[in-house]
């Protein structure tokens, strides 16, 4: 068992180390917590600094929260809170767990090597945009996105695991799609679903009844 005395260090050995590398990611505005995390008043940009983890444990970030543009194999340490946008598009990320619960923006993580979108937040209230990953599957998508959701450009067969209600566009385009089904019941901008394997639209969203409401389907 540690001593009291060991204890005590080690807290502020963690304390000092904290201070330390949020000056060098000119990180501002902080709190740090008992569990060692810290909560942020504002913004954090830790862009393109060839990381391959997070430099630190994260709570509640205020404003956006950007990783993207290095070298991550994993979200942990990500905020459970954020409260503007988070992205971590262009990294090297297999899975999205570890991110935040909420996410009060738009939510990016394109560009990484995600199969499933498993570990998403539960909660967006911006835009969704996981293009340009190696998606097979929708498994773990937000039950509502807010603002747009982007996924073209994938492996997808099918919409299984589709959002239910989409507040803005809905793009697919470019993935191997041969049916609409699973769409989201209601969609409130433009839907894409160009470039597919699509041979009718049996199952597009159903507030979507005149054929020019529907733009580039093959």
């Amino acid at each position: 068992m540690k001593s009291y005395k060991q204890f005590i260090k080690e807290s502020k050995d963690l304390h000092y180390k904290t201070i330390n590398i949020c000056k060098k990611y000119n990180i501002n505005n902080y709190t740090i917590n008992s569990d060692g995390s810290i909560d942020v008043e504002g913004g954090v940009n830790l862009t393109d600094y060839n990381l391959i983890s997070l430099p630190l444990k994260f709570g509640k970030v205020t404003g956006d929260f950007y990783c993207s543009d290095n070298q991550l194999t994993s979200l942990v340490g990500s905020p459970t809170n954020v409260t503007r946008d988070f992205y971590c598009g262009r990294n090297k990320l297999t899975s999205l767990v570890g991110s935040p619960t909420n996410v009060g923006g738009d939510f990016y993580c394109a560009g990484n090597k995600l199969t499933s979108l498993v570990g998403s937040p539960t909660n967006v209230g911006g835009n969704f945009s996981c293009n340009s990953n190696k998606l097979i599957s929708l498994e773990g998508c937000p039950k509502i996105i807010s603002g747009s959701f982007y996924f073209s450009d994938n492996n997808l067969t099918s919409l299984v695991g589709c959002p239910s209600i989409v507040g803005r566009d809905f793009l697919c385009s470019n993935n191997n799609l041969t049916s609409l089904e699973n769409c989201p019941n209601k969609v409130g901008g433009n839907f894409y679903c160009g470039s597919n394997k699509l041979t009718s639209l049996v199952g597009c969203p159903e507030n979507y009844h005149l054929p020019y409401q529907i733009l580039k389907v093959d």
